[in-house]
Protein backbone atom coordinates (compact mmCIF):
# COMPACT_ATOMS: atom_id res chain seq x y z
CA UNK A 1 0.00 0.00 0.00
CA UNK A 2 2.79 2.43 0.79
CA UNK A 3 4.39 1.64 -2.54
CA UNK A 4 1.13 2.32 -4.37
CA UNK A 5 0.74 5.63 -2.52
CA UNK A 6 4.22 6.67 -3.49
CA UNK A 7 3.50 5.76 -7.10
CA UNK A 8 0.27 7.73 -7.05
CA UNK A 9 2.04 10.81 -5.63
CA UNK A 10 4.86 10.53 -8.11
CA UNK A 11 4.75 13.41 -10.51
CA UNK A 12 4.64 12.55 -14.12
CA UNK A 13 6.97 15.54 -14.69
CA UNK A 14 9.82 13.46 -13.14
CA UNK A 15 9.55 10.88 -15.88
CA UNK A 16 12.10 11.86 -18.53
CA UNK A 17 12.28 9.69 -21.63
CA UNK A 18 15.72 8.29 -22.48
CA UNK A 19 17.06 6.36 -25.42
CA UNK A 20 18.34 2.79 -25.40
CA UNK A 21 21.89 4.10 -24.77
CA UNK A 22 20.80 5.91 -21.60
CA UNK A 23 20.88 9.36 -23.18
CA UNK A 24 18.15 11.98 -23.06
CA UNK A 25 15.65 11.61 -25.87
CA UNK A 26 15.96 14.81 -27.98
CA UNK A 27 13.51 13.86 -30.71
CA UNK A 28 11.08 16.65 -31.69
CA UNK A 29 8.05 14.73 -30.54
CA UNK A 30 9.53 14.06 -27.11
CA UNK A 31 10.71 17.64 -26.64
CA UNK A 32 7.27 19.00 -27.64
CA UNK A 33 5.44 16.64 -25.27
CA UNK A 34 7.81 17.44 -22.39
CA UNK A 35 7.60 21.22 -22.88
CA UNK A 36 3.85 21.13 -23.28
CA UNK A 37 3.53 19.17 -20.06
CA UNK A 38 5.58 21.67 -18.07
CA UNK A 39 3.79 24.65 -19.60
CA UNK A 40 0.26 23.24 -19.38
CA UNK A 41 0.06 20.90 -16.42
CA UNK A 42 -2.99 18.86 -15.78
CA UNK A 43 -6.05 20.21 -13.95
CA UNK A 44 -5.65 20.85 -10.27
CA UNK A 45 -7.96 21.48 -7.46
CA UNK A 46 -9.66 24.88 -7.64
CA UNK A 47 -8.61 25.65 -4.06
CA UNK A 48 -4.98 24.95 -4.87
CA UNK A 49 -5.12 27.17 -7.94
CA UNK A 50 -6.72 29.99 -5.95
CA UNK A 51 -4.07 29.74 -3.21
CA UNK A 52 -1.20 29.68 -5.68
CA UNK A 53 -2.49 32.67 -7.62
CA UNK A 54 -3.15 34.71 -4.49
CA UNK A 55 0.25 33.89 -2.96
CA UNK A 56 1.94 34.74 -6.22
CA UNK A 57 0.13 38.03 -6.42
CA UNK A 58 1.14 38.90 -2.84
CA UNK A 59 4.86 38.48 -3.58
CA UNK A 60 4.94 40.37 -6.88
CA UNK A 61 4.23 44.09 -6.93
CA UNK A 62 2.01 45.57 -9.63
CA UNK A 63 0.34 42.28 -10.51
CA UNK A 64 -3.42 42.24 -10.15
CA UNK A 65 -5.19 39.01 -9.42
CA UNK A 66 -7.05 37.85 -12.47
CA UNK A 67 -10.69 36.99 -12.25
CA UNK A 68 -13.72 36.45 -14.42
CA UNK A 69 -14.70 39.41 -16.66
CA UNK A 70 -17.76 41.12 -15.28
CA UNK A 71 -20.11 42.44 -17.93
CA UNK A 72 -23.60 43.89 -17.85
CA UNK A 73 -24.78 41.07 -20.09
CA UNK A 74 -26.21 37.88 -18.69
CA UNK A 75 -26.40 34.55 -20.40
CA UNK A 76 -29.15 32.02 -20.18
CA UNK A 77 -27.43 28.73 -19.07
CA UNK A 78 -30.05 26.65 -20.85
CA UNK A 79 -30.41 28.36 -24.20
CA UNK A 80 -27.15 30.28 -24.27
CA UNK A 81 -28.98 33.47 -25.30
CA UNK A 82 -27.43 36.77 -24.21
CA UNK A 83 -29.85 39.22 -22.57
CA UNK A 84 -28.98 42.93 -22.41
CA UNK A 85 -29.49 44.74 -19.12
CA UNK A 86 -31.71 47.82 -18.91
CA UNK A 87 -28.79 50.27 -19.04
CA UNK A 88 -27.54 48.86 -22.36
CA UNK A 89 -30.79 49.00 -24.34
CA UNK A 90 -30.41 50.58 -27.73
CA UNK A 91 -32.20 53.97 -28.09
CA UNK A 92 -33.30 52.79 -31.53
CA UNK A 93 -35.47 50.17 -29.85
CA UNK A 94 -37.24 52.89 -27.88
CA UNK A 95 -37.86 54.86 -31.07
CA UNK A 96 -39.15 51.73 -32.74
CA UNK A 97 -41.56 51.23 -29.86
CA UNK A 98 -42.79 54.81 -30.21
CA UNK A 99 -43.34 54.30 -33.94
CA UNK A 100 -45.27 51.11 -33.22
CA UNK A 101 -47.55 52.89 -30.72
CA UNK A 102 -48.05 55.79 -33.14
CA UNK A 103 -48.97 53.38 -35.94
CA UNK A 104 -51.55 51.62 -33.78
CA UNK A 105 -53.06 54.91 -32.66
CA UNK A 106 -53.18 56.24 -36.24
CA UNK A 107 -54.84 53.07 -37.48
CA UNK A 108 -57.52 53.22 -34.78
CA UNK A 109 -58.23 56.92 -35.41
CA UNK A 110 -58.38 56.46 -39.19
CA UNK A 111 -60.80 53.58 -38.79
CA UNK A 112 -62.95 55.69 -36.46
CA UNK A 113 -63.05 58.64 -38.90
CA UNK A 114 -63.97 56.40 -41.84
CA UNK A 115 -66.69 54.65 -39.86
CA UNK A 116 -68.16 58.05 -38.87
CA UNK A 117 -68.16 59.30 -42.47
CA UNK A 118 -69.77 56.08 -43.67
CA UNK A 119 -72.40 56.31 -40.94
CA UNK A 120 -71.39 53.07 -39.26
CA UNK A 121 -69.68 54.41 -36.15
CA UNK A 122 -70.88 56.52 -33.25
CA UNK A 123 -69.25 59.72 -32.06
CA UNK A 124 -69.30 61.65 -28.81
CA UNK A 125 -71.01 65.05 -29.18
CA UNK A 126 -71.20 67.95 -26.75
CA UNK A 127 -74.13 69.88 -28.23
CA UNK A 128 -73.48 73.14 -26.41
CA UNK A 129 -69.77 73.19 -27.15
CA UNK A 130 -70.24 72.14 -30.78
CA UNK A 131 -72.72 74.99 -31.29
CA UNK A 132 -70.19 77.50 -29.91
CA UNK A 133 -67.46 76.14 -32.16
CA UNK A 134 -69.68 76.33 -35.27
CA UNK A 135 -70.64 79.91 -34.39
CA UNK A 136 -66.99 80.87 -33.95
CA UNK A 137 -66.06 79.43 -37.34
CA UNK A 138 -68.93 81.25 -39.01
CA UNK A 139 -67.99 84.54 -37.33
CA UNK A 140 -64.37 84.10 -38.36
CA UNK A 141 -65.37 83.81 -42.03
CA UNK A 142 -67.56 86.91 -41.73
CA UNK A 143 -64.84 88.91 -40.00
CA UNK A 144 -62.40 87.96 -42.74
CA UNK A 145 -64.92 89.19 -45.32
CA UNK A 146 -65.28 92.52 -43.45
CA UNK A 147 -61.49 92.91 -43.45
CA UNK A 148 -61.37 92.22 -47.19
CA UNK A 149 -64.07 94.82 -47.92
CA UNK A 150 -62.42 97.40 -45.65
CA UNK A 151 -59.14 96.89 -47.47
CA UNK A 152 -60.89 97.47 -50.79
CA UNK A 153 -62.44 100.66 -49.37
CA UNK A 154 -59.04 101.88 -48.18
CA UNK A 155 -57.49 101.19 -51.58
CA UNK A 156 -60.26 103.02 -53.45
CA UNK A 157 -60.17 105.93 -51.00
CA UNK A 158 -56.42 106.22 -51.50
CA UNK A 159 -56.93 106.44 -55.27
CA UNK A 160 -59.63 109.08 -54.83
CA UNK A 161 -57.35 111.13 -52.57
CA UNK A 162 -54.57 110.94 -55.11
CA UNK A 163 -56.95 112.18 -57.80
CA UNK A 164 -58.20 114.98 -55.54
CA UNK A 165 -54.66 116.19 -54.89
CA UNK A 166 -53.89 116.23 -58.59
CA UNK A 167 -57.16 118.03 -59.31
CA UNK A 168 -56.44 120.60 -56.60
CA UNK A 169 -52.99 121.29 -58.08
CA UNK A 170 -54.56 121.74 -61.54
CA UNK A 171 -57.14 124.20 -60.19
CA UNK A 172 -54.45 126.15 -58.36
CA UNK A 173 -52.35 126.40 -61.51
CA UNK A 174 -55.31 127.62 -63.55
CA UNK A 175 -56.15 130.13 -60.82
CA UNK A 176 -52.76 131.78 -61.33
CA UNK A 177 -52.96 131.76 -65.11
CA UNK A 178 -56.61 132.86 -65.46
CA UNK A 179 -57.12 136.28 -63.81
CA UNK A 180 -60.76 136.44 -64.82
CA UNK A 181 -61.49 133.08 -63.05
CA UNK A 182 -58.95 133.41 -60.28
CA UNK A 183 -61.45 133.16 -57.41
CA UNK A 184 -63.48 130.31 -58.92
CA UNK A 185 -60.42 128.13 -59.59
CA UNK A 186 -59.04 129.03 -56.17
CA UNK A 187 -62.20 127.91 -54.33
CA UNK A 188 -62.15 124.55 -56.10
CA UNK A 189 -58.45 124.09 -55.42
CA UNK A 190 -58.94 124.68 -51.69
CA UNK A 191 -61.96 122.33 -51.60
CA UNK A 192 -60.07 119.46 -53.25
CA UNK A 193 -57.07 119.94 -50.98
CA UNK A 194 -59.34 119.95 -47.91
CA UNK A 195 -61.08 116.76 -49.08
CA UNK A 196 -57.70 115.14 -49.66
CA UNK A 197 -56.56 116.12 -46.17
CA UNK A 198 -59.72 114.75 -44.58
CA UNK A 199 -59.29 111.63 -46.67
CA UNK A 200 -55.86 111.08 -45.13
CA UNK A 201 -57.45 111.27 -41.69
CA UNK A 202 -60.21 108.85 -42.66
CA UNK A 203 -57.71 106.50 -44.26
CA UNK A 204 -55.69 106.39 -41.03
CA UNK A 205 -58.84 105.45 -39.09
CA UNK A 206 -59.77 102.74 -41.60
CA UNK A 207 -56.27 101.23 -41.57
CA UNK A 208 -56.31 101.17 -37.77
CA UNK A 209 -59.68 99.39 -37.87
CA UNK A 210 -58.33 96.83 -40.37
CA UNK A 211 -55.20 96.19 -38.30
CA UNK A 212 -57.12 95.67 -35.05
CA UNK A 213 -59.74 93.32 -36.53
CA UNK A 214 -57.04 91.44 -38.41
CA UNK A 215 -55.15 90.89 -35.14
CA UNK A 216 -58.34 89.61 -33.54
CA UNK A 217 -58.94 87.12 -36.35
CA UNK A 218 -55.42 85.94 -37.17
CA UNK A 219 -54.03 85.76 -33.63
CA UNK A 220 -56.70 85.67 -30.94
CA UNK A 221 -59.31 83.59 -32.78
CA UNK A 222 -56.69 81.46 -34.51
CA UNK A 223 -55.13 80.57 -31.15
CA UNK A 224 -58.53 79.30 -30.01
CA UNK A 225 -58.96 77.39 -33.28
CA UNK A 226 -55.70 75.53 -32.58
CA UNK A 227 -57.11 74.40 -29.24
CA UNK A 228 -60.31 73.34 -30.99
CA UNK A 229 -58.33 71.18 -33.43
CA UNK A 230 -56.52 69.52 -30.53
CA UNK A 231 -59.87 68.92 -28.85
CA UNK A 232 -61.25 67.30 -32.01
CA UNK A 233 -58.21 65.00 -32.27
CA UNK A 234 -58.66 63.99 -28.62
CA UNK A 235 -62.35 63.32 -29.29
CA UNK A 236 -61.54 61.01 -32.22
CA UNK A 237 -58.95 59.12 -30.15
CA UNK A 238 -61.41 58.76 -27.29
CA UNK A 239 -64.13 57.39 -29.57
CA UNK A 240 -61.65 55.06 -31.29
CA UNK A 241 -60.54 53.43 -28.03
CA UNK A 242 -64.10 53.43 -26.74
CA UNK A 243 -65.23 51.49 -29.82
CA UNK A 244 -62.29 49.10 -29.46
CA UNK A 245 -63.19 48.40 -25.84
CA UNK A 246 -66.86 47.84 -26.68
CA UNK A 247 -65.91 45.30 -29.37
CA UNK A 248 -63.68 43.39 -26.93
CA UNK A 249 -66.40 43.35 -24.26
CA UNK A 250 -68.84 41.82 -26.74
CA UNK A 251 -66.45 38.94 -27.44
CA UNK A 252 -65.61 35.90 -25.31
CA UNK A 253 -63.80 36.25 -22.00
CA UNK A 254 -61.00 33.76 -21.49
CA UNK A 255 -57.34 33.68 -20.58
CA UNK A 256 -56.31 35.11 -23.96
CA UNK A 257 -58.80 37.98 -24.18
CA UNK A 258 -58.78 39.20 -20.57
CA UNK A 259 -55.28 40.79 -20.79
CA UNK A 260 -56.35 42.57 -23.99
CA UNK A 261 -59.53 43.84 -22.33
CA UNK A 262 -57.59 45.16 -19.34
CA UNK A 263 -55.06 46.90 -21.58
CA UNK A 264 -57.85 48.37 -23.69
CA UNK A 265 -59.58 49.58 -20.53
CA UNK A 266 -56.43 51.38 -19.45
CA UNK A 267 -55.99 53.06 -22.83
CA UNK A 268 -59.64 54.05 -22.86
CA UNK A 269 -59.33 55.68 -19.44
CA UNK A 270 -56.22 57.61 -20.51
CA UNK A 271 -57.87 59.02 -23.64
CA UNK A 272 -61.08 59.75 -21.77
CA UNK A 273 -59.22 61.93 -19.29
CA UNK A 274 -57.40 63.65 -22.16
CA UNK A 275 -60.68 64.32 -23.98
CA UNK A 276 -62.33 65.79 -20.88
CA UNK A 277 -59.30 67.95 -20.18
CA UNK A 278 -59.23 69.32 -23.74
CA UNK A 279 -62.98 69.94 -23.66
CA UNK A 280 -62.65 72.02 -20.50
CA UNK A 281 -59.74 73.97 -22.00
CA UNK A 282 -61.76 74.82 -25.11
CA UNK A 283 -64.74 75.93 -23.01
CA UNK A 284 -62.55 78.31 -21.01
CA UNK A 285 -60.86 79.60 -24.19
CA UNK A 286 -64.20 80.32 -25.84
CA UNK A 287 -65.41 82.21 -22.79
CA UNK A 288 -62.37 84.48 -22.63
CA UNK A 289 -62.40 84.91 -26.42
CA UNK A 290 -65.99 86.11 -26.36
CA UNK A 291 -65.21 88.73 -23.72
CA UNK A 292 -62.14 89.95 -25.59
CA UNK A 293 -63.94 89.98 -28.93
CA UNK A 294 -66.80 92.13 -27.63
CA UNK A 295 -64.40 94.63 -26.11
CA UNK A 296 -62.21 94.93 -29.22
CA UNK A 297 -65.03 95.10 -31.76
CA UNK A 298 -66.97 97.62 -29.66
CA UNK A 299 -64.09 100.10 -29.80
CA UNK A 300 -63.25 99.47 -33.45
CA UNK A 301 -66.84 99.77 -34.67
CA UNK A 302 -67.24 103.06 -32.80
CA UNK A 303 -64.06 104.33 -34.43
CA UNK A 304 -65.17 103.29 -37.92
CA UNK A 305 -68.62 104.81 -37.51
CA UNK A 306 -67.46 108.15 -36.11
CA UNK A 307 -64.72 108.55 -38.71
CA UNK A 308 -67.01 107.79 -41.69
CA UNK A 309 -69.79 110.02 -40.36
CA UNK A 310 -67.46 112.97 -39.70
CA UNK A 311 -65.78 112.63 -43.11
CA UNK A 312 -68.97 112.67 -45.17
CA UNK A 313 -70.44 115.40 -42.97
CA UNK A 314 -67.43 117.54 -43.70
CA UNK A 315 -66.71 117.92 -40.00
CA UNK A 316 -62.95 118.10 -39.98
CA UNK A 317 -62.75 118.89 -36.27
CA UNK A 318 -64.84 115.85 -35.31
CA UNK A 319 -62.76 113.65 -37.60
CA UNK A 320 -59.52 114.74 -35.96
CA UNK A 321 -61.07 114.35 -32.52
CA UNK A 322 -61.97 110.74 -33.36
CA UNK A 323 -58.33 109.95 -34.15
CA UNK A 324 -57.17 111.53 -30.90
CA UNK A 325 -59.73 109.53 -28.97
CA UNK A 326 -58.23 106.24 -30.21
CA UNK A 327 -54.61 107.48 -30.10
CA UNK A 328 -54.10 107.20 -33.85
CA UNK A 329 -51.19 109.11 -35.33
CA UNK A 330 -51.86 110.63 -38.72
CA UNK A 331 -49.17 109.87 -41.29
CA UNK A 332 -48.94 112.70 -43.79
CA UNK A 333 -48.39 111.77 -47.45
CA UNK A 334 -44.76 112.07 -48.46
CA UNK A 335 -43.66 112.33 -44.82
CA UNK A 336 -40.78 110.36 -43.42
CA UNK A 337 -41.58 107.15 -41.60
CA UNK A 338 -40.97 107.23 -37.82
CA UNK A 339 -37.76 105.77 -36.47
CA UNK A 340 -37.60 102.48 -34.60
CA UNK A 341 -37.35 104.28 -31.24
CA UNK A 342 -40.45 106.38 -32.00
CA UNK A 343 -42.48 103.29 -32.88
CA UNK A 344 -41.44 101.41 -29.72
Amino acid sequence: ESTMAEDSHRSSAAEIPVTSNGELDQSPESVFQRDAHFICPGPRDSTESRVMSSSYASTAEGIVESGPYKDSTTADPKSGAVVLSDDLKNPAMEKLDLVRKWSINTYKCTRQILSEKLGRGSRTVDLELEAQIDLLRDNKRKYQNVIKLAQMLATQLSLIMQTQRQLGDAFADLSLKSPELHEEFGYNAETQKLLSKNGDTLLAAINFFISSVNTLVDKTIEDTMINIKQYEVARVEYDAYRTDLEELNLGPRDGNTMPKIEQSQQQFQIHREKYERMRNNVSVKLKFLEENKVKVLHNQLMLFHNAIAAYYAGNQEQLEQTLKQFHIKLKMPGGESPSWLEEH
